[in-house]
């Protein structure tokens, strides 16, 4: 049988969902768990090897089982929420008017509000914390740049399903994933850090990682923390 990239099935028995991914890049065949999406995503190095990464799937259905149960159950914003943004514990709240989110201190802590109602106020606060990340993530993408003596590369803010960030040196552009702004700032830090010294090196060899360990020191803490975190971040509905 012939399989192509994006195609979707399931495992036997189980009934696991599955998609299919081509990643030209990758180095061997691998599982990721998609939260948002509910599913498995096997990748392979080229559609020729799809059928090996099926063949790997079958054997890890238990693992893949797991992790899908495990995942966050999806949640959207609400008034009266938490968040955590670059550290910094705050409120979500709703204004009266089309008032656009504004972070301010009050007596009880600080406070994310904005105005409007449903969809509306939730595209006002999503505003707020895709301008905040971009913020965080470019003066740091700066300052590691200023330490590398390299060039200020173009910073973008997307919402990819499964990277936090990626470089494409040859056209001098980092991209990076909101999501990320509602991680520890340490965790931003090495996000950037990690995205700039793939303008050295746009590969994970260990000269990459020495360049990441010369900005912010052991980056494996930081590699946990969205190890253990990632799919909670993902499961903000938006």
């Amino acid at each position: 049988m012939t399989y192509r990239d994006g195609q979707r099935l399931s495992l036997e028995a189980d009934g696991a969902p599955l998609r299919l991914s081509v990643n030209r890049r990758a180095r061997r065949v691998s599982i990721r768990i998609d939260a948002r999406a509910g599913e498995a995503v096997l990748v392979a190095p080229s559609e020729r090897r799809l059928v090996d990464a099926i063949a790997f799937a079958r054997t890890r259905t238990d693992w893949i089982r797991a992790r899908l149960a495990d995942r966050p159950v999806a949640v959207g914003l609400a008034p009266g929420q938490r968040l955590s943004v670059a550290g910094e514990d705050v409120t979500l709240a709703a204004l009266p008017g089309a008032v656009a989110a504004r972070l301010t201190d009050t007596p009880e802590g600080p406070v994310l509000a904005a105005g409007g109602e449903g969809a509306a106020w939730s595209r006002r606060i999503l505003t707020f914390l895709k301008r905040r990340a971009r913020e965080v993530l470019m003066a740091r993408t700066e300052a590691h740049c200023r330490a590398l003596g390299l060039p200020l590369p173009k910073v973008s803010i997307n919402d990819p399903r499964s990277r936090w960030g990626s470089c494409t040196p040859g056209r001098g552009t980092i991209r990076y994933s909101w999501r990320v702004i509602l991680a520890p700032p340490a965790v931003l830090d090495y996000l950037a850090a990690h995205e700039v010294a793939h303008l050295v090196h746009g590969d994970h060899s260990p000269r990459f990682w020495a360049v990441v360990a010369q900005l912010i020191g052991d980056p494996a803490p930081h590699r946990a923390w969205l190890r253990q975190h990632g799919a909670g971040l993902h499961a903000l509905a938006v």
